[in-house]
């Protein structure tokens, strides 16, 4: 059986003696989008800061295509293929776009993604590519945000809450832009509010509460108005 390209068992995470996370335990395949749902302040991005040592991983493991990363250096999960788009963008200030999308790249791991590529999927990076970063549109920024974790051909692709400060036209447009990169095959861990973006994207869901899972099952075989219950929206 092949190993999934993201594993979290029994997942116990604190920011100094808070526990955050306690015992989160999901999966995401080869291929499979998989969101992480909850109200505000349930852990769902410290599931990520799990993985890049900013929370303290004290119980259970966390795997990047089948390597353990407790007790590794915090870029590890980088190194091993985990590309993060972070809530905020991070935009790098005093960068072009380009010089953004380089930022990005990682070294000695191949794929299909790179400058010409990034560019075919988001003609207006290419159009700014000169610009300072912060100089771009909101949509444009998450655009860049994208295309730059994209770069490092990662194996999963972690989005934290990639809709936010978004008009619901641009949203449209990222979920395009998600949509098909679903289709070519990317693996992706979604962290959204937006329950249509996530019905739209994901192809199974965990709802967390209080660092736990509480609910999980493939969005195909849940309502609408199931899954905003579950979530509390």
């Amino acid at each position: 059986m092949t190993a999934p390209v993201l594993a979290f068992d029994g997942v116990r995470a604190y920011y100094d003696d808070a526990l955050i996370l306690d015992g989160l335990s999901f999966e995401v395949a080869e291929g499979e989008s998989f969101a992480l749902l909850g109200p505000n302040g349930v852990g769902k991005t410290t599931s990520l800061n799990a993985m890049f040592g900013i929370a303290h991983l004290r119980g259970g493991s966390i795997t990047v295509d089948g390597a353990p990363l407790r007790g590794r250096r915090p870029h590890e999960a980088a190194r091993r293929g985990a590309a993060l788009v972070p809530q905020g963008r991070w935009i790098l200030p005093t960068l072009t776009v380009e010089e953004n999308l380089v930022v990005g790249t990682a070294p000695r791991r191949r794929g299909p993604w790179d400058l010409a590529s990034v560019y075919r999927t988001f003609p207006d990076l290419k159009e700014r590519r000169d610009s300072l970063g912060t100089q771009l549109s909101g949509g444009q920024q998450q655009m860049l945000a994208i295309g730059r974790a994209l770069m490092s051909n990662p194996r999963v692709l972690l989005l934290d809450e990639p809709s936010e400060g978004l008009a619901p036209v641009v949203i449209d447009l990222l979920g395009d832009c998600l949509a098909d990169l679903k289709a070519a095959g990317t693996s992706m861990l979604l962290i959204e509010q937006r329950l249509d973006l996530v019905t739209r994207l994901a192809d199974r869901y965990a709802v967390l509460l209080k660092g736990e899972t509480v609910a999980e099952g493939r969005v195909e075989d849940t309502s609408d108005e199931a899954l905003r219950d579950l979530v509390g929206v």
